[in-house]
Order: C-alpha cells, then sequence, then structure tokens
C-alpha cells in the first residue's frame, strides 16, 4: 500500500550558527530543553531523545507542539514556502 502525507502547515527555523538565530531558536522553542554546544551545534530534546542539529539544519515545530532537527534536503523535498 502506498501513502500520502497529510498537508499541514508547519513552523520551522534555519539554525545558521549566528547569535541571531540563537535569539530567535530561544522564543521558538520557548521554555524547551535546548543547549547549544561551542561547535556551532544545537542540541534539543525531542520525544526520540536528544538530537543535534548542525549549522544548515531546519527546527521544526510538529504537530503536538515538539521540536526536532531536519536535513536541508530532506526539509527541501518534504516542505514548500507557505505565504500567509
Amino acid at each position: 500500500m502506498k501513502y500520502r502525507k497529510k498537508p499541514i502547515v508547519i513552523e520551522a527555523l534555519l539554525w545558521d550558527g549566528t547569535q541571531r538565530a540563537r535569539d530567535e531558536l530561544k522564543e521558538f522553542c520557548g521554555l524547551k530543553s535546548y543547549e547549544f554546544s561551542g561547535f556551532g551545534e544545537f542540541l534539543i530534546k525531542t520525544l526520540e531523545g536528544t538530537m543535534r542539529a548542525d549549522i544548515g539544519d531546519w527546527i521544526i515545530k510538529g504537530v503536538k507542539g515538539e521540536f526536532y532537527p531536519c536535513k536541508p534536503d530532506i526539509f527541501e523535498a518534504t516542505y514548500e514556502k507557505v505565504e500567509l
């Protein structure tokens, strides 16, 4: 059998390693558990455990309010920008 993802609108921010991105991610994730490493990594607690986002990865807010990283090639293949 084949299945198609349900069309949903997600929120996401690009982690580019800048101070601006750090500030945006702090606000975006709210009081969720996260930390920045000294190596440009963004570490975030997800439903599957702590995951690492490297510079260039997207941080996605899921349908249940959870956060998780997504590699840029997967993000580009899965999502398109929505103008609201």
